[in-house]
């Protein structure tokens, strides 16, 4: 259903799931777990899966902080987007890197909800991706201090509202890591 022309194929977005973003995030073991599975899913069902690496004063790049955590490894071949800004697409390759791969359909999982997840699929379904979040697949840190919701909260009212998300000609959505589907039938 894109609204993109000639870009059949669905991909994994996996944002930011680096040691100084996940490091003490809501459910980090679990949520990175699930992030393992879907990259392995996705290679297993050869569908790209495309890696986003955030810096910026608290993540300055080559730094232990903004490594990606050591539990999930890049294949050499896939790409990696360099970011500086929430949204993953601003400024960045990714929208040529998904035009290369003929990619319409994203998969977006990652770090931080409240912030570079929200971004990205907002970017993501307005430049004419189908773009589903896989509920169980994402985190974010405590920021309560500041008033902000606890963790599970955010990460709840995310998947409540992006589970309702519409756009003319594209489709947006939650799944779980259980039921995301490389092959464009979700």
């Amino acid at each position: 259903m894109t609204t993109l022309e000639n870009r059949p194929h669905t991909a994994l977005l996996v944002v930011d799931v680096q040691n100084g973003v996940v490091d003490g995030a809501h459910a980090r073991d679990a949520v990175v777990g699930n992030v393992a599975t879907l990259v392995e899913r996705a290679r297993r069902e050869g569908a790209p899966v495309i890696w986003v690496q955030h810096a910026d004063e608290g993540l300055p790049t080559g730094s232990d902080a903004w490594q990606l955590v050591p539990e999930l490894k890049p294949d050499a071949a896939e790409p990696l987007v360099h970011k500086n800004h929430g949204d993953s697409f601003e400024d960045t390759v990714l929208a040529a890197v998904l035009s290369d791969l003929g990619v319409g359909r994203l998969f977006v999982v990652g770090a931080s909800t409240d912030m570079c997840i929200r971004s990205t699929l907002h970017g993501a379904l307005v430049r004419g991706y189908d773009t589903m979040l896989v509920a169980d697949a994402h985190t974010t840190e405590d920021t309560t201090s500041w008033g902000a919701p606890p963790p599970d909260q955010v990460i709840a009212h995310t998947n409540l509202y992006w589970s309702w998300q519409t756009a003319p000609g594209r489709t947006a959505g939650t799944v779980t890591t259980r039921d995301a589907d490389f092959s464009g039938t979700n």
